[in-house]
């Protein structure tokens, strides 16, 4: 939370702002404090610091605390460095590592707060799944794909613009159109959720908060993942991702029940046989 508060700080109007620069001054007073407290404390108003929270993806000021506690509990040797040219090569690997921690330690402070239930009532009832993406992104809707069939379920991956626009374009009721993009300013995918939620299918992106790819779905599941742009660096918010939509799938086999269960045993029972 806090990472993505100073990210993001320069973006905030000049009330948000004061309410970002209190908040990082104080971090702990501040996820000890109420609502007015916290209003009077930075010199803002009570609706700034909701609109502040909804800045980041919260609920509202209810969920500001518990995202608090978790940035401040997070253990301080997660902070990643940049990976420098004169590196060995251990310590550029252990900085890559813990770049990837840090990722998760990032989307689990956030799993609370997403609509998660909302997301798996309407897979349950998905007449099909698409899952798409670009670049890494579209490695990632491939990714789940490959484990959600094992559920039973329609599923298909697009990883072009093309595709993904067209299929947006032929979308019906009952079909979840799942958008993964780790900046979510792809106007090709923001237009596609549009599309397809006019079309009448659920529209679900996995991206960051505040962008046009999340204004344009139904769902939004914040995936802020700190991100090194330092050239010898992977993308970490990719881990992220995958990690995020590993969790839907197993909180759907648990909402399918024994159909599901039976489903993913008959699928690992047929790579088994000769």
């Amino acid at each position: 939370m806090l990472d993505l508060i100073a990210q993001r700080r320069g973006t905030l109007g000049p009330a948000e702002r004061r309410v970002a620069d209190w908040v990082l001054e104080h971090p702990r007073r501040a996820a000890r404090m109420r609502l007015a407290e916290l209003a009077a404390a930075s010199g803002s108003s009570e609706p700034t610091v909701i609109r502040f929270c909804r800045r980041f993806g919260l609920r509202g000021f209810r969920d500001f605390a518990p995202r608090m506690t978790e940035a401040l509990s997070r253990p301080a040797t997660y902070v990643h460095h940049h990976v420098q040219p004169d590196d060995a090569p251990v310590d550029a690997a252990t900085k890559v590592v813990d770049a990837s921690i840090q990722a998760l330690f990032a989307i689990r402070a956030q799993v609370a707060s997403m609509p998660v239930q909302a997301v798996v009532d309407a897979l349950a009832r998905a007449r099909q799944i698409v899952f798409a993406g670009l670049g890494a992104s579209g490695h990632v809707a491939a990714d789940a794909s490959h484990k959600f069939f094992r559920l039973g379920l329609p599923c298909t991956a697009l990883t072009d613009s093309p595709s993904i626009l067209q299929y947006a374009a032929i979308a019906e009721p009952g079909d979840v159109f799942l958008v993964t993009s780790h900046s979510g300013r792809w106007a090709e995918l923001a237009r596609a959720a549009a599309t397809a939620g006019e079309r009448g299918a659920c529209t679900v992106a996995l991206t960051e908060p505040g962008t046009p790819l999340a204004d344009a779905a139904r769902f939004l599941l914040p995936c802020h993942a700190p991100e090194d742009t330092n050239v010898y660096t992977p993308m970490s918010s990719r881990l992220a991702q995958l990690a995020l939509l590993d969790a839907l799938q197993v909180a759907l086999a648990l909402a399918m029940g024994d159909a599901a269960v039976d489903r993913l045993r008959r699928s690992k029972d047929a790579l088994q046989r000769g």
